[in-house]
């Protein structure tokens, strides 16, 4: 076995662990609330992000529109921005990339749903766009976010900031905070 590799897991898997001790589990708390009342209220919910956050948004709109089935309780509307490949890049190529989650917002969110934004660094323009529609639409807006908050921490209603500054480390924490979110939702009351 080689040594080198176990040491970069052992470094790798402690660094993730120190970082998931940090994570604000009020706010994580808050956004499970925040959802139980779109839950409740029959709102929508819509993700958006950038590579890897973008395969974070599509998994996070799935885990809570099929994951997240409680039994009483209405289902939880939610979609992905990234998963219309043909409306994103219509956007992209006759306007500019950074509008094509602001422009979607445009035709799709209302007052009182939410728009969940998910950038590691925090100054993703495209998402920083779509927030600011979303805010100008009525809905509340969350950032999931890492290294220090960049601009998207100033701009949502809540933001979740994982204090690290290394982007696999975080996209691996965004999709543990989706997922432990799911289940809230699924086993809470």
């Amino acid at each position: 076995m080689n040594q080198e590799y176990v040491d970069i897991i052992k470094i790798y898997l402690s660094e993730v662990s120190v970082t998931l001790a940090k994570l604000p589990v009020e706010g994580i708390a808050q956004i499970v609330e925040l959802l139980e009342q779109a839950r409740a209220n029959r709102k929508r919910v819509y993700i958006f992000g950038n590579g890897g956050s973008a395969a974070t948004a599509s998994h996070f709109a799935s885990d809570l529109s099929k994951g997240a089935i409680a039994q009483g309780k209405p289902r939880i509307k939610a979609f992905a921005l990234t998963d219309n490949v043909p409306l994103l890049s219509a956007w992209a190529n006759d306007t500019a990339y950074e509008n094509i989650f602001a422009e979607q917002l445009e035709n799709f969110i209302d007052v009182e749903d939410i728009a969940i934004g998910i950038s590691g660094s925090g100054n993703s323009q495209n998402v920083l766009n779509g927030v600011k529609v979303a805010k100008a639409k009525g809905a509340t807006t969350v950032g999931f976010i890492g290294f220090d908050g960049g601009k998207l921490k100033e701009l949502v209603d809540i933001a979740i900031i994982v204090p690290n500054h290394n982007m696999e480390q975080v996209e691996d924490i965004h999709l543990l905070l989706e997922h432990v979110i799911t289940t809230c939702l699924r086993k809470g009351t």
